[in-house]
């Protein structure tokens, strides 16, 4: 399902995000747009900047800098806002999935304490309304005997519980923007699936959107409106999903698509070479160390981004930042 987004529906758009470590630059002038409702993946290799991307959103990076803006509809430039003023945005305007949910909880507080202290802070509920809001929340995240689940500590719970309990704060106070970094990666199959369905249907229920980070091109053609193929930092491709995947101009897209592993596959092909560290990277496009169609123009001159329909024109189309495209 792919929506056509007009300006009043733009929730969130990051224009020219660039983020530096030090001298080193770890994100290059990122571009990206979402709409209200819609679920937006981010994929790419170890190292792409996917996770990054979220971290900035949320204002967790300490000793980064950086450039370019995060317009939230109703809040401004995210990048702008003081450490206070971010406090009161998240849990209620955009919240956060984190990979490992056990490392995550505050493994001192039981998991009841950890979701009614955020209740009572952001939502302002007496003890009672938030204990009752509170294990309301822990049965639609699919915890068995949910008000018993309240005295719980973290460790006392499964990788899959635990999990639960980071999507119910996470939707705990009806957030607009939802960001998922990896929720799944340190779970088996059979629970991922069931995890991935679950944010799904509680942030289209509530009318959120949501950006999802992840590794899986399968996961996200299944799970998600649209998507944004990182490589180091950069943006190559991105539109609908369908169209991306079906129809990729980029090389690195068809890389990694041809990395995704199926029944039957015998012609897994993964990537020449490995990323250059953040000190060598080319000044033109980072994937042109690797890329098989590389031009003499590539390493030095970096490809803007190009309509893959130009007779649509829609700024949300498919687009890709090639020279050499397929």
């Amino acid at each position: 399902m792919t929506m056509a987004m007009t300006e009043t529906d733009t929730l969130l758009t990051v224009s020219d995000l660039t983020l530096y470590r030090g001298s080193a630059k770890i994100l290059d002038h990122v571009n990206l747009s979402l709409a209200r409702g819609e679920t937006l993946a981010l994929v790419g290799e170890s190292g792409a900047g996917k996770s990054t991307i979220a971290m900035a959103l949320m204002q967790l990076l300490d000793g980064a800098r950086i450039e370019g803006r995060a317009d939230l509809a109703g809040a401004g430039d995210l990048f702008s806002l003081s450490s206070r003023q971010m406090v009161r945005l998240r849990g209620k305007r955009l919240s956060m999935i984190f990979q490992d949910a056990g490392a995550a909880l505050n493994p001192a507080y039981t998991v009841g304490r950890q979701l009614i202290t955020t209740l009572r802070r952001n939502l302002g509920l007496t003890r009672p309304e938030a204990y009752r809001r509170a294990v309301d929340l822990f049965a639609q995240v699919g915890i068995n005997d949910a008000e018993a689940r309240l005295s719980a500590f973290p460790h006392q719970l499964s990788g899959g519980m635990q999990q639960r309990v980071m999507v119910a704060i996470a939707l705990a106070c009806n957030p607009d923007l939802l960001l998922a970094d990896e929720p799944t990666s340190a779970l088996d199959v059979t629970i991922q699936a069931q995890i991935i369905r679950l944010i799904l249907s509680l942030t289209r229920e509530r009318g959120a959107s949501c950006i999802f980070v992840l590794h899986d091109l399968a996961l996200a053609s299944q799970s998600c409106d649209r998507i944004v193929v990182l490589y180091a930092g950069q943006v190559v491709e991105s539109g609908p999903v369908a169209e991306v995947l079906n129809n990729h101009r980029h090389p690195y897209t068809r890389q990694l698509k041809s990395c995704v592993v199926e029944i039957g596959r015998a012609d897994l092909v993964a990537p020449e070479g490995t990323v250059p560290p953040h000190d060598q990277m080319p000044k033109g496009c980072r994937f042109s160390t690797r890329c098989p169609r590389a031009l003499a123009r590539c390493s030095d001159d970096a490809p803007p981004p190009m309509p893959a329909n130009p007779d649509r024109g829609g700024p949300h189309d498919h687009v890709f930042a090639c020279w050499n495209p397929e």
